[in-house]
């Protein structure tokens, strides 16, 4: 039995549901209504029991007849940190028994270590239990899934398993060594052999050239170093054209970047006699790996002992990118103005400023390891080492070439291979004006790449740059970036970021290399998003994967026209004759222009074999809370206003039915059939056993009963106005509404005010406000698993319940959310709504049920997520029932519904130049059609650490952080989870910290990737969110909620939930304002930290919080402002309770609510404007959201920074 998404350990210990029943192997939309693709039932079960990821935590497993636990230990207790759904061993547990944490060994710092052995695959965000983590699978049953290959590896603190023992360096060893392949660097200890550079003899015909920005030669034997994948030649403005590659190569010699100027070079003009230089002799040219001359061994001294990463199996520059020449190797010297005599060259002038001193980054050696074949080669692997630095390999010196002690002027030390922009600054000359007249010289293009460094465009070209976190002040950049983007062969389509994303946006070659780089693996989806213009396919053959039942896409191969090379499972599938035929083109031609191969999103219109009924009408039972607490909010009066205005959007066809329950003490239902004038209501008083009086005439035909419906709505709230009945029957409710609802499917909408107090599904308060600081958090765990076994029996009848919750009082969120988390449906709440004391609220009720009403649903779906080969997931989050090891149940869909999935590499991806990820959505829309929608992701494959570090996705990982970190604080503590999201730092900096030589990481004093600059400032925003802040008083549904928003929000609206955005308005203009599709312009703002020190006194501000929309106002605003934005005349005059801006014909005015609008637009959340002016008794509204600043319990932003610096220097 599987056990619902997004829990470690199910509420009350066992899985609800028949004990010892196998998990159901399906596959998508073959709940009840569907049948598997093409599968029988027998085989899907078997397929899934075979191809069922390993336990969570779990290397190796004993022999049965051991008495150890499945795994290793580390003081007797488990050492398994996960989060979510997880399969793993079965333990029982008591329906309130919870979990205790592992205890950290003596000695060791609790901050640091608090947990065991971390296994590949396994989620550190979840405790274990005494007994072991529990098997989802076979709950009654001790039997675990095969182990993961591999070994265990040592414990480290945080989220992450540590990097494997025993490695020297940081560096992975991509392949063996090839005999006679040459390496730069000192012996190793796997007695690999190294060629040093030969000594080289330069053409008396050879121009003086140099080029500034290097200290020593970049043209190396040993280095094939390719250039950027998409640059070519480039003629550069006022330089003379490059040097034919056909002249002789002693005056024409190429540059490893045939024809490319980088950005970052700087030139001097050749003026004659270059004067003697000290330094090196210069080394072949690139490309030219044997050289006439003496042996390497005999002209080259040893180096001291240095680590230099392992060679690759490559021994050469890898074959270029489509559309790119190769690079062409040099014939000749480059950068020397001395002759091999030692006499100087004579003057020469330039006939055209040659494009040439490109060669590779220093430090970079011949066969580095690659991506994989078809990607263009990677910048250096190891930190650049100048001559004066150990470990740098030792030239003779050249004749005509005198000693200096001081530093050549001509060429500083190069810069290292990370590079702050501090550094960069530093580091380069400043060259003089031209002292005589070079033919093509253009001093304004002298001057404008003076400032630029090779080293550095190789970079950020490669994504090596590096932060220093303490020395950038305002890290938040002003606008918004675009996410990251794969670096994939060809113009193949991706998916959406908005819709399918991964937490690395290059995947490790093993689990090993993974485990190095301390960071989650994982995707997020947003399945159902709405997309304009989304391919839909209706076609007799859907072409799937005869394998593992993958839908074609766009990374197939197609092989001689008639076959096609799954991209999953690397089978390789017959073409059938069809797929030939060009639906947009009513042709036969090519396969590649089939829409399903062009689009990584498309959307097919499923055959009858995809279900077993025929699609069922869309059904929609709406279930209301009419106690005396409840009448006594307005909400009631809200919710029929709205309905009866969108009564005719409700998705669905001419066969959607409606029905409405009302409860108090007891169960209200309403006969709603033809051939009444009027509706009638049927009391049932047991709710103990409660029951349906007349199932056929309380879901009527919406349209039939339309009259009946409105009559119905128009009196309802008088009909209860007067119920002074305060106790309420929520459970029994709703187990009404399943009976009335089951055979058909649909969805029930449950509104909720109090705390449910009579009947089946009671419960008790269990929060005390005195304690609503305290730093251990209490009752975050359901009461109860009632409400949980009444989710799962709603699922198994494709019936999902939203609940709207809308108490001022304690409600005991976390026991009455299971209803929604297990049936895939969705929570909402409006704590305090009061028709006339809270008004804010009953705008964002009426806005959002609006909304919720008309948005596009999908019933009686399901989900598969499919993996390359070698991947497994292991892990689930979202609100979904869990039905076999990589099939969800949705009995409901919405858009706004996100999900995440952990993942764990089980063999290694050594033979994959791409993992591609694949999720298959099928489900019945409103209008009754079957349909699939496909989305694919791919990523590229990479063996080194750099490239993982260089590709973290900062957002994505912050959203599978927080979800883990909301696992962790139910299973363990929410002390525990701060304590892991703090280590979850630390891990990357220390982890990008081995990729640099000690002197490079003391320089940059708090290093971490560029592309993962912000993951610090949004770890700090969480621990001071409302769902980990401890502290501070937070009522415990609030705290609950938030945690479940973090659980189900799609990555593009959490993002502003965990770090809201702040916008000066008072700075608005037309300046990169954006045009909408009807002409409006929207002014776009910077974006500022969140802190006082950018708030002025003379500014108003907007903090959009996602859930609210917050106008600050300061006390020396100007009379202007308040005149035309306000409509007060000053800032004295402006109300306390304002919450709204007047229209106002002024160009402020209009500039101002069109940004407003704007923003509310973007989501489907309302978010009600506040104003609050400086004085305001409500301005800690405004100032808990000054994340950045320091609080009585809570550090500021550069504090936390110093209490990082101080953990790593431990």
């Amino acid at each position: 039995m599987a056990t619902p998404g997004g829990q470690g350990v199910p509420y009350g210990g066992v899985p609800y549901g028949r004990p010892g029943a196998p998990s159901s192997g399906v596959a998508e939309g073959t709940s009840p209504h569907a049948v598997p693709y093409g599968d029988s039932a027998q085989h899907v079960a078997k397929e899934a029991h075979q191809l069922r990821p390993p336990p969570s935590g779990v290397m190796a497993q004993p022999p049965p007849t051991q008495s150890k636990p499945n795994g290793p230990t580390v003081n007797g207790s488990w050492a398994h940190l996960g989060g979510g759904y997880t399969n793993g061993p079965a333990s029982k547990v008591s329906p309130h028994q919870q979990q205790v944490p592992s205890l950290s060994p003596a000695g060791v710092p609790s901050s640091r270590v608090n947990q065991g052995y971390q296994q590949p695959g396994s989620s550190p965000l979840v405790t274990p239990t005494a007994s072991g983590p529990v098997n989802y699978m076979y709950p009654n049953t001790s039997q675990a899934a095969p182990p993961l290959r591999g070994g265990p590896q040592p414990p480290g603190a945080g989220f992450y398993p540590p990097a494997s023992q025993g490695s020297s360096s940081s560096f992975a060893r991509v392949a063996p060594q090839q005999p006679g392949q040459p390496l730069l660097g000192p012996p190793s200890t796997s007695g690999a052999s190294f060629v040093r550079p030969t000594p080289m003899s330069v053409p008396s015909s050879l121009p003086s050239q140099s080029v500034s920005g290097s200290s020593y030669p970049v043209s190396n034997p040993t280095c094939a170093f390719p250039g950027p994948p998409t640059l070519g030649v480039q003629s550069v403005p006022g330089m003379p054209p490059p040097v034919s590659s056909n002249q002789h190569p002693a005056t024409s010699p190429q540059a490893a970047f045939q024809g490319q100027l980088s950005a970052s070079t700087t030139f001097r003009p050749v003026m004659g006699p270059a004067p003697p230089v000290s330094g090196p002799p210069l080394p072949p040219p690139l490309g030219t790996s044997r050289l006439p001359g003496p042996s390497p061994a005999a002209t080259s001294p040893p180096t001291s002992s240095v680590p230099h990463p392992p060679s690759s199996q490559f021994s050469g520059p890898p074959p270029p990118v489509s559309g790119q020449s190769a690079p062409a190797p040099f014939q000749g010297p480059r950068f020397s103005g001395v002759a091999s005599s030692g006499v100087p060259l004579p003057p020469v002038s330039l006939p055209a400023t040659q494009s040439q001193g490109y060669g590779p980054p220093p430090g970079s050696m011949l066969g580095a390891p690659q991506l994989r074949q078809g990607f263009p080669g990677p910048p250096p692997t190891s930190a650049p080492q100048a001559q004066a630095l150990h470990g740098r390999p030792s030239y003779p010196q050249q004749p005509g070439y005198s000693h200096s002690s001081g530093t050549n002027s001509m060429q500083p030390p190069p810069p290292p291979l990370y590079n702050t922009q501090q550094q960069q600054q530093q580091q380069q000359p400043t060259l003089e004006p031209p002292m005589g007249g070079v033919p093509g010289y253009d001093p304004e293009l002298h001057s404008r790449m003076s400032g630029l460094s090779v080293n550095a465009s190789f970079n950020k070209l490669w994504g090596y740059e590096a932060c220093n976190l303490l020395q950038t002040r305002n890290i938040l950049p002003k606008a918004p970036e675009d996410p990251p983007k794969p670096s994939l062969p060809g113009d193949n389509a991706n998916c959406s970021p908005d819709i399918f994303r991964c937490t690395l946006t290059k995947i490790p070659e093993t689990q090993s290399l993974l485990q190095k780089a301390r960071l989650p693996l994982g995707v997020l989806i947003h399945p159902f998003r709405d997309v304009h213009h989304l391919p839909v396919i209706q076609s007799s053959t859907i072409v799937r994967c005869r394998s593992c039942r993958a839908y074609i896409n766009p990374y197939v191969q197609f092989v001689e026209r008639q076959k096609w090379k799954c991209n999953i499972c690397f089978r390789i599938n017959p073409l059938p004759d069809d797929f030939m035929y060009d639906p947009s083109t009513k042709k036969y031609g090519e396969p590649e222009r089939r829409p399903e191969v062009r689009h990584a999103t498309v959307e097919f219109i499923a055959p009858t074999e995809y279900m077993l009924r025929p699609p069922q009408p869309a059904a929609y039972l709406f279930v209301l809370d009419v106690s005396h607490g409840a009448v006594q909010t307005g909400y009631l009066s809200s919710f029929c206003k709205v309905l009866l205005e969108e009564l005719d959007n409700i998705p669905g066809d001419s066969r959607t039915q409606v029905g409405f329950v009302t409860f108090d003490s007891s169960v209200h239902f309403y006969n709603l059939g033809e051939g009444l004038s009027q509706p009638q209501m049927l009391l049932v008083s047991d709710i103990d056993d409660v029951f349906v009086p007349s199932p056929d005439s309380l879901l009527v035909n919406i349209h039939e009963s339309k009259a009946l419906v409105q009559d119905l709505l128009t009196n309802l709230p008088s009909i209860h106005a007067q119920n002074g009945e305060p106790t309420s029957a929520l459970g029994a409710a709703v187990q009404a509404a399943y009976k009335l609802v089951s055979p058909i499917g649909g969805r029930v909408s449950v509104f909720q005010t109090c705390l449910p107090n009579a009947g089946p599904g009671s419960l008790k308060p269990r929060e005390d406000p005195n304690q609503r600081a305290a730093k251990e958090i209490m009752n975050l765990l359901p009461a109860t698993d009632f409400y949980k076994k009444l989710a799962l029996d709603c699922s198994g009848q494709q019936v999902a319940v939203d609940v709207f919750l809308m108490g001022a009082q304690y409600m005991d969120v976390a026991s009455i959310a299971c209803i929604s988390k297990y049936s895939a449906g969705c929570i909402s709440y409006y704590p305090g709504l009061h028709s006339t004391q809270n008004r804010s609220q009953v705008e964002k009720f009426e806005a959002e049920l609006r909304y919720y009403i008309t948005r596009k649903i999908g019933f009686e779906a399901v989900m598969r997520i499919r993996c390359t080969k070698g991947l497994v997931i292991h892990t689930f989050h979202g609100n979904f029932f869990v039905r076999s090891t990589d099939l969800l149940s949705l009995p409901n869909v919405n858009p706004d519904a996100g999900f995440g999935m952990q993942i764990a590499i089980e063999e290694s991806l050594a033979d994959c130049n791409l993992a591609c990820f694949q999720a298959a959505v099928l489900y019945t829309s409103s209008r009754g059609e079957r349909r699939i929608r496909v989305h694919t992701l791919c990523l590229p494959v990479t063996a080194m650490l750099q490239d993982i570090l260089g590709s973290v996705d900062q957002e994505a990982v912050m959203g599978m952080l927080c979800k883990m970190a909301v696992d962790r604080s139910l299973s363990s503590s929410v002390v525990d989870a701060r304590e892991a999201m703090v280590n979850a730092c630390l891990d990357l900096i220390q982890a990008f910290k081995t990729t640099l030589s000690s002197g490079q990481a003391a320089a940059l004093g708090l290093p971490i990737p560029h592309c993962a600059r912000l993951v610090p400032l949004y770890v700090l925003a969480l621990m001071k969110h409302t769902a980990f802040r401890v502290g501070i008083s937070t009522k415990l549904d609030e705290r609950v909620f938030a945690m479940e928003q973090m659980k189900t929000m799609p990555l593009s609206y959490l993002m502003t939930y965990i770090y809201p955005a702040l916008y000066p308005l008072h700075m608005l203009d037309d300046q990169d304002a954006l045009e909408l599709d009807d002409g409006t312009l929207v002014c776009q703002p910077p974006r500022l930290q969140l802190s006082f020190e950018n708030i002025d006194r003379h500014g108003c501000y907007a903090l959009d919080t996602v859930d609210r929309l917050y106008l600050y106002v300061g006390r020396a605003l100007s009379d202007r402002f308040c005149t035309n934005v306000l409509g007060v005349p000053n800032f004295a005059a402006i109300p306390e309770d304002m919450n709204e801006l007047p229209q106002l014909e002024t160009e402020e005015s209009e500039r101002v609510r069109s940004f407003l609008s704007w923003t509310q637009s973007r989501r489907p959340f309302y978010s009600p404007l506040r104003v609050i002016r400086e004085d305001s008794k409500d301005r800690h509204l405004f100032v808990q959201h000054m994340v950045d600043d320091r609080t009585e319990s809570a550090l500021s932003y550069y504090e936390f920074l110093q209490h990082l610096k101080q953990q790593l220097s431990k």
